[in-house]
């Protein structure tokens, strides 16, 4: 009994991690430790305002201390309902007024990447492109040049083989940015989001003209061989892109 009366006054004094690591200690000190009593302490040490009314917001005091006292982490996202597999993208690019690619290109073929890269690129590009981490890449086929002294844009709409559906991308954005330490040339295109999600922006999409090593540019033309699409902003993983895709303004 004597016991009992100690754990009593020695409970209030505890922080919650302690508090529960007591009810692991024995049935005696796991029936003490349950009073709620000694969890309204520890709401009352975070949330003191939670203690003015008779009772607990939640269930029980103990239950709000397990739901948030502790920083949320992040949890693994459930299977996404698109799959590339149903997901086509379609790409424009051009040079002044001139198109000079036009591609359709199945989101399998996206999702895959290139596999096979192509000799005279740089060190630098074939590093990045060999790395594991996850990215959409395609050979731009036929290859193309784009010339240095010229605006060139880029248009990407994506399309539904499931409900016939078709969402934009990148809607005639500018390589306005040559990075020739990696032989790429980037714009970019905030995205269209669902009215669904009026809480979420600022997220862009990327892609990247891929050129050969600077040697073999000729009469200031970029001899691109791949195109890359990227989130990174918000998406590094092919689930996570595929949810992004999936907030996309459908129509």
């Amino acid at each position: 009994m004597l016991c009992e009366e100690i754990l009593k006054n020695v409970f209030p004094l505890l922080e919650g991690e302690d508090l529960a690591a007591c009810m692991g200690v024995s049935k005696q000190w796991r029936d003490i430790a349950s009073d709620d009593f000694y969890w309204k302490c520890q709401c009352a040490k975070r949330w003191p305002s939670v203690c003015k009314r008779h009772k607990p917001p939640a269930e029980t005091y103990y239950k709000m201390y397990q739901m948030f006292s502790k920083r949320r982490v992040n949890r693994a996202l459930p299977p996404p309902r698109l799959s590339f597999e149903n997901l086509e993208f379609f790409i424009d690019i051009w040079s002044e007024d001139k198109l000079v690619f036009s591609g359709l290109i199945p989101g399998v073929a996206l999702d895959s990447g290139m596999i096979t890269l192509p000799l005279g690129i740089s060190n630098v590009l074939r590093t990045h492109l060999g790395r594991p981490d996850y990215k959409m890449v395609v050979p731009a086929e036929p290859r193309f040049t784009i010339p240095l002294n010229q605006s060139v844009t880029v248009s990407l709409l994506v399309a539904r083989n499931d409900s016939s559906k078709v969402a934009r991308i990148i809607n005639r954005s500018v390589f306005d940015y040559i990075d020739r330490s990696s032989y790429r040339a980037l714009a970019f295109e905030y995205l269209d989001l669902s009215p669904y999600y009026p809480f979420v922006s600022g997220i862009r999409a990327w892609i990247s003209l891929l050129f050969m090593d600077v040697e073999d540019m000729n009469d200031g033309l970029l001899d691109v061989f791949g195109i890359q699409l990227d989130f990174n902003d918000v998406a590094d993983t092919k689930d996570e892109v595929l949810w992004l895709l999936d907030m996309l303004d459908w129509k």
